[in-house]
């Protein structure tokens, strides 16, 4: 089901809406259902249900969501910690820079093309405000995430051609969105930073995971925490070895129409 075709934080949250309810519906022959910016796919078993009954299965529970504006949903706050300009991400950029071709230094080209004095501005704008969990995918536990704050919403293109690889943890913007890389993988996010926890387990041995092997799920909210190298040695010291404590909030209330009105009061550019 596709709400749209732009890829405004209202549609993502009817989106989210919509799965909530078909959930929380026990609708028979229902395998999964993923949300992304403006679009809601669902898997149904055939046998079980047609594509006729569906579509009117659906198309009945959008309608008792109600107007989009009255929208509330449950989400959460994490607060991740992450070192901007990163040793790990600079060495991948100058692999690619030798092996592949040359290019600017990823943190100075995104603030250079954003209108921002450097990277240390760059670090300060994506880190000002919160940003949402469009859709979690891609690659395993792989989040994609976009500024609340519209006076923090960084653009970038990606690589062309992409990187052969990527470390784990590398926050990348592609796009007006952020990721961080689950895996190491190849990749085409301009890469700015990079996380010493985990958002993606198999093992699932932290207890922030509960059971699951993703951490993060759409329409969670993440405020990243400017860390030096020191801090990031040792906060990844204590994750290796069970000791780290994810910064999580109880889910909360996210209104719609609180959010728009909020935005409306906003004036000027990015935080200085």
């Amino acid at each position: 089901m596709q709400f749209g075709d732009d890829a405004s934080l209202a549609l993502n949250i009817m989106a989210l809406a919509l799965d909530a309810a078909l959930k929380a519906s026990g609708t028979p022959g229902i395998i999964d259902s993923v949300t992304c910016y403006n679009t809601l796919l669902v898997e149904y078993e055939a046998d079980e249900i047609s594509c006729a009954d569906l579509r009117r299965e659906l198309k009945s529970l959008l309608e008792g969501i109600g107007p989009l504006d009255a929208i509330v949903v449950d989400s959460r706050v994490l607060v991740l910690p992450l070192m901007y300009a990163d040793p790990w991400t600079k060495e991948c950029i100058e692999d690619y820079r030798r092996k592949i071709t040359d290019r600017p230094y990823d943190p100075d080209y995104v603030a250079e093309i954003n209108g921002l004095k450097d990277r240390a501005h760059l670090a300060r704008v994506h880190s000002a405000g919160e940003h949402w969990a469009v859709t979690v995918g891609s690659f395993p536990g792989l989040p994609v995430l976009r500024p609340l704050d519209p006076r923090c919403t960084i653009t970038a293109p990606k690589y062309n051609p992409p990187r052969t690889w990527t470390p784990q943890g590398a926050l990348g913007l592609g796009g007006v969105s952020s990721s961080i890389y689950t895996l190491r993988s190849p990749g085409g996010y301009q890469l700015i930073g990079r996380t010493p926890v985990l958002v993606f387990d198999p093992l699932s041995r932290n207890r922030a995971f509960k059971g699951e092997i993703v951490l993060l799920k759409s329409g969670d909210r993440v405020k990243f925490r400017p860390i030096a190298q020191d801090e990031f040695e040792a906060i990844e010291a204590a994750v290796n070895e069970g000791r780290y404590d994810y910064e999580i909030s109880a889910a909360q209330k996210f209104s719609v129409a609180a959010h728009l009105a909020w935005t409306k009061t906003l004036t000027g550019g990015p935080p200085p």
